[in-house]
């Protein structure tokens, strides 16, 4: 057992040995847990097909064997086997055996990050190790989950954030690779250049357009070329691509700096007017406000998100005159926005309301004698009053009169208790 805490950290005399952590099929194998019945059986973890959420949220190995794949619709994936065991998502079970496992990372170092509720980075670097004691550490990790949470792991070890990443991703399930300075062109290199961490569908393709299409294209693609193409993004991408990612692991202790917060929903039924839109707005930017005032923030850009019955979605924003969390002037400014580009007029699908551009909520306000501040302070204390009566007295204690006639865009009282969280952090893109 090796147990290491406030190790010092010197990149000049110390190699880096990083592990990355991936709990294999992590929702489906979680619910095989509580259901040993299904476990030998193709599994989906699947949203609700009456809220129109029925999606493959996750699947296990007998599924996945049966080409059922993440985010496909549940009659499609019924296709595909007959016998499929479709269940619902439990997300306290989740978050649950998510602590539990960070609980045994956290038993090697204290330098673990987080990378959702089932990926974790872990810095086990110290003078003198090698990257052979890095994958006996990993094996005794793979072991314990297996055997302590009735799970398993995929773990990647190798010299940085990025390579460790790939490495979890090349067996599983439960499975350690290696990925070191001397193999990672011939592990690394071969790979489709879509696997590397943030290269998204979109750059993809724009690399693919330039004949870039492994992870050793990128490497050895012209510095000056990329950057001309993709900018700042671009040279990053290179050097991830080469092996030159120095981003540390953050503390378990380390404070994450919020750069967004959203929330989105795909409603019971399409929103097909402005009023749908509308009253959609008013729910959004309500529980948006409201994160934003826990969180002791406020923010002046809005950025608004649509898709059309046909799947195809695109995303606007706009600033506002102040900082605010108000819940009013974030729904205001987002109609706005829907008014100047909804011009397409098709069914809407799924909405969604961001804020960015925080700051805190606490510093100096600058007052105009030329708006009505005195107006905007009795909103923002009544917005803090109706956060209050709804921790005391529950969620719907108090609702806005438009929200009460929601029959045209199907019960938004139950669309919104699946309101899909989006908090985009310092720590990369949001997933």
């Amino acid at each position: 057992m090796f147990v290491l805490y406030n190790i010092p950290r010197d990149r000049g005399i110390m190699e880096s040995i990083i592990l990355h952590a991936d709990l294999n099929s992590f929702y489906a194998s979680v619910e095989c847990l509580y259901n040993p019945a299904i476990r030998d059986l193709p599994v989906a973890v699947c949203g609700s097909v009456e809220n129109r959420h029925g999606i493959v949220l996750a699947k296990n190995q007998q599924a996945k064997k049966v080409g059922i794949k993440t985010g496909e619709a549940v009659w499609q994936a019924r296709l595909n086997a007959a016998n499929l065991v479709v269940v619902p998502p439990h997300y306290d079970r989740y978050l649950r055996f998510g602590n539990l496992a960070r609980e045994i990372y956290c038993s090697y170092s204290q330098r673990v990050q987080p990378f959702g509720m089932d990926e974790a980075w872990i810095d086990i670097s110290f003078p003198g190790r090698t990257i052979e004691q890095g994958y006996e550490i990993a094996q005794q990790i793979r072991k314990r989950i297996k055997f302590e949470l009735g799970i398993t792991v995929s773990i990647g070890v190798s010299f940085n954030k990025v390579f460790s990443k790939l490495g979890s991703d090349m067996k599983k399930p439960d499975a350690v690779t290696v990925i070191s300075r001397e193999n990672y062109k011939d592990l690394v290199w071969p790979l489709d250049v879509g696997e590397l961490l943030y290269v998204g569908r979109a750059t993809k393709k724009k690399l693919s357009n330039w004949n870039i299409n492994t992870i050793g294209d990128l490497a050895n693609a012209d510095a000056v070329f990329i950057h001309d193409k993709l900018g700042k993004c671009g040279t990053i991408l290179k050097d991830y691509a080469t092996g030159n990612d120095y981003s540390p692991v953050e503390n378990t202790e380390h404070e994450t700096i919020i750069k967004s917060i959203g929330n989105s929903t795909t409603p019971p039924k399409d929103l097909c007017s402005l009023e749908d839109i509308r009253i959609t707005s008013f729910v959004l930017a309500e529980s948006v406000a409201r994160r934003l005032r826990e969180h002791g923030l406020k923010g002046k850009t809005v950025q608004i998100y649509m898709r059309d019955c046909d799947l195809e979605g695109f995303e606007r924003q706009g600033q506002l005159s102040d900082y605010t969390n108000i819940s009013t002037e974030i729904a205001h400014r987002a109609i706005k926005l829907v008014k100047a580009n909804w011009y397409f007029q098709k069914p809407v699908r799924s909405f969604g309301i961001r804020v960015t551009d925080l700051a805190s909520s606490k510093g100096p306000i600058q007052i105009s004698i030329f708006k009505e501040e005195n107006k905007r302070f009795k909103a923002m204390d009544l917005e803090y009053s109706i956060d209050s009566i709804r921790k005391r007295y529950g969620p719907y204690a108090i609702q806005r009169a438009a929200l009460l006639n929601t029959r045209s865009c199907g019960d938004l009282s139950d669309s919104t208790e699946a309101l899909m969280r989006e908090v985009s952090f310092n720590t990369g893109e949001a997933r």
